[in-house]
């Protein structure tokens, strides 16, 4: 068959969005679309046999189906999928294509009749879904595990409480004070998932007003300075002196920077050092403009880099222990990270394992850039 011969189907084929092939009636394509090519990769997709294209038997047994229902047993129908309907044939399947296994509802249907004996075999891709149910209830199993272990604990001792430390009051002190602690960090960890709720439900909404960034700095530090002295960091400032505005909603942007020092004076606290930087870019490439910088850095331990892409995921720890036991949710970093992105900026960071820590926070200095 011509390349000319061709083009009906592939025209009918383009103007729908998901990849789609079209095979004619001896199961060899005849069409597929931009994502299509796109999906199973290259160009000389026409004139191939369909089962060299996606190999999975259950696809290619519906096709042989919908070509000739005569001599082809009927698939079994996809109770997950709705009703079929007389000449589609609707699966699930995972099969492979742009290198990689995908997950895909698969819809095989009839040709028009005006262009012959033929099928169309469109390629819903399920994986981005799946990912996001995933991540769902990898959050569900991580926010129960999180509550259900001071519960547990607090459960005991109520128990021991009621029974054998009744009478003991250096005992009941003692458990009153763990159950305090507790309690205080299932609070910490419900406030922050209300914060996480609430920055994701609007991530998508620009910030309208504007903030004095060297400004908010300065308050920010002043609250955390106590905090400094007694964990015994010399706080070194550069920057932050004079006056700039940029976009921002300020109650957000004090929650990134307290949130960034408290992290350095938590886990690199024992450098004895915390330095807070700010700094204008003329051009960064990624927000497409000019830009300012806010560095936090450290002089602690450090974090190896196999850790660094995974810091901002909801309730990833690089020590878990010492997180809990610093009285850490494993929320704050994906916190900061969704107000980040919320003002089009950018959250970067460098660490390497005794080398302390450095997080940057850049924004864009105009609400028209990035």
């Amino acid at each position: 068959m011509t390349e000319g011969a061709h083009r009906p189907a592939s025209d009918l084929l383009e103007g729908v969005p998901v990849p789609m092939l079209a095979v004619d009636g001896r199961a060899r394509t005849i069409g597929a679309n931009r994502a299509a090519v796109a999906l199973f990769g290259g160009s000389d997709l026409l004139n191939r046999p369909f089962v060299t294209i996606l190999r999975h038997p259950g696809v290619v047994a519906a096709v042989d189906w919908v070509l000739d229902p005569d001599r082809h047993p009927a698939p079994m129908p996809d109770p997950s999928l709705p009703p079929p309907i007389e000449g589609v044939v609707r699966l699930g399947a995972v099969i492979l294509a742009d290198g990689r296994d995908i997950a895909a509802d698969i819809t095989v249907a009839r040709l028009p009749s005006a262009l012959g004996r033929g099928a169309t075999v469109a390629v819903l891709d399920r994986s981005v879904a799946e990912e996001a149910e995933q991540m769902r209830r990898d959050f569900v199993a991580n926010v129960s595990h999180e509550l259900k272990t001071p519960l547990t604990a607090m459960i005991g001792f109520i128990e021991t409480l009621r029974g054998p430390a009744r009478d003991d009051a250096r005992a009941r002190d003692r458990f009153l004070d763990i159950m305090e602690r507790e309690a205080a960090r299932m609070n910490r960890l419900v406030s922050d998932l209300l914060s996480l709720s609430r920055v994701q439900a609007e991530e998508r909404r620009r910030p309208l007003g504007q903030v004095d960034l060297p400004l908010l700095l300065r308050g920010v530090l002043a609250t955390m300075d106590q905090g400094a002295r007694a964990a015994g960091v010399a706080v070194e400032t550069r920057g932050i002196a004079g006056s700039q505005r940029v976009p921002g909603d300020p109650d957000q942007l004090v929650q990134v920077f307290q949130n960034l020092i408290e992290n350095a004076l938590k886990y690199g606290g024992q450098g004895g050092y915390l330095g807070i930087s700010m700094r204008r870019i003329d051009h960064e490439p990624l927000l497409r403009g000019p830009a300012w910088a806010v560095e936090i850095r450290d002089r602690g331990e450090g974090i190896e880099g196999m850790h660094l892409p995974r810091l901002t995921e909801r309730f990833y720890r690089v020590d878990a222990h010492r997180s809990r036991a610093q009285g850490g949710t494993g929320l704050g970093l994906a916190i900061v990270k969704h107000i980040v992105n919320r003002h089009r900026g950018r959250l970067r960071i460098d660490s390497a394992r005794g080398q302390g820590s450095a997080f940057t926070v850049i924004l864009p200095e105009s609400a028209s850039r990035g």
